[in-house]
């Protein structure tokens, strides 16, 4: 795997006025060599989705095709997220004052020593606190 996939670069391919050329990158990054995700990702990205179907931003047709793409993506989840939730995901959450949400994925990048793929402003200033490679932003 060659990275981790935040849940808002994975966003800025399923909704076509987020797009950006951080984003084709990342995706190209992706079909080619996977991503891992922490447990919460498909949750987070369901979330959004909804979200836009009652915003009005899409329709229920959308958000299944989009599900469906993503779910061909070589995307691993990673089996530790809930262990490291109450321990270093948490202090990465009070030391970078990040959501637990958030830190979660920090977490996994250093874990996994990955670059981080994200288009969250604090997270990625976060992870290059850390030393951890990001990409995207």
């Amino acid at each position: 795997m060659s990275l981790v996939l935040d849940s808002s670069a994975a966003l800025g391919w399923v909704y076509p006025d987020e797009a950006a050329n951080a984003t084709r990158g990342i995706f190209e990054l992706v079909v080619g060599s996977g991503a891992w995700v922490p447990s919460l990702w498909r949750i987070e990205i369901g979330n959004s989705l909804q979200a836009g179907i009652r915003r009005g931003r899409i329709d229920r047709a959308y958000r299944d095709n989009a599900l469906a793409d993503l779910a061909k993506l070589d995307i691993a989840v990673d089996p530790e997220t809930s262990r490291a939730a109450w321990t270093s995901a948490l202090q990465l959450a009070d030391r970078f004052s990040l959501a637990l949400y958030d830190a979660v994925y920090l977490e996994l990048a250093h874990r996994r020593s990955l670059p981080l793929a994200s288009l969250d402003g604090p997270l990625c200033i976060a992870a290059r606190t850390l030393g951890v490679s990001v990409i995207g932003d």
